[in-house]
């Protein structure tokens, strides 16, 4: 999700193929060292299969929305932030919502941790409404989808913590057009299909 929304941010143009991750095509897996997605492939066959790189890469080509250079702090500081949702965040996310793939940990104890760390966000987004000033960042983009998973492992109890600013950030993305524009579903891609286009 949040390759396709820098992809569409800089519009760059891809060629979109649905990968169904539970019976990946073999021209994937051939494509995809870490057989994990998204996996980007340029035409001189280099491969991007991080999704934070893929975002990196289009934005340093085309940055029109300035989501690499935030009114408040540097790209330093914002990286910074976001390397950390991508590690304590993400594997606390990943241990609450796949609880049936962690035996040995506990759910509850994982969201605790996650949630501490949504406190230290909605300090900054009470200031502002995004987490760099005024207007969106890579950050926010980066982040969004996360808290979007997390939100929705228990959607009720998300809503009744008290971060009023977290869950207007999170509602004005989920409503907005960026987000429409990057979750249509695609039928999944097999060898031989056309290829759907992506992007501007």
């Amino acid at each position: 999700m949040r390759a396709r929304l820098a992809l569409r941010s800089s519009s760059t143009q891809v060629e979109l193929r649905e990968v169904l991750l539970r019976d990946k095509a073999p021209e994937f897996l051939a494509a995809s060292p870490s057989a994990t997605v998204p996996t980007l492939v340029h035409p001189d066959g280099g491969v991007i299969d991080e999704s934070l790189d893929i975002m990196l890469w289009s934005l340093d080509a085309n940055d029109s929305e300035s989501w690499l250079t935030p009114e408040i702090g540097s790209r330093e500081v914002m990286l910074a932030l976001v390397e950390e949702m991508d590690g304590p965040f993400k594997t606390s996310l990943d241990r609450y919502k796949y609880e049936i793939r962690y035996p040995d940990g506990d759910a509850l104890e994982e969201r605790l941790r996650a949630a501490q760390i949504l406190r230290s966000l909605e300090e900054r987004l009470s200031v502002t409404g995004w987490l760099f000033g005024e207007g969106t960042s890579l950050a926010d983009m980066a982040i969004l989808p996360f808290i979007r998973q997390f939100a929705n492992v228990d959607r009720a109890w998300f809503d009744g913590e008290d971060w009023p600013a977290l869950k207007n950030w999170l509602e004005r993305f989920e409503t907005s057009e960026r987000f429409a524009a990057i979750t249509g579903k695609y039928p999944r891609w097999q060898a031989g299909d056309p290829i759907t286009r992506f992007g501007i």
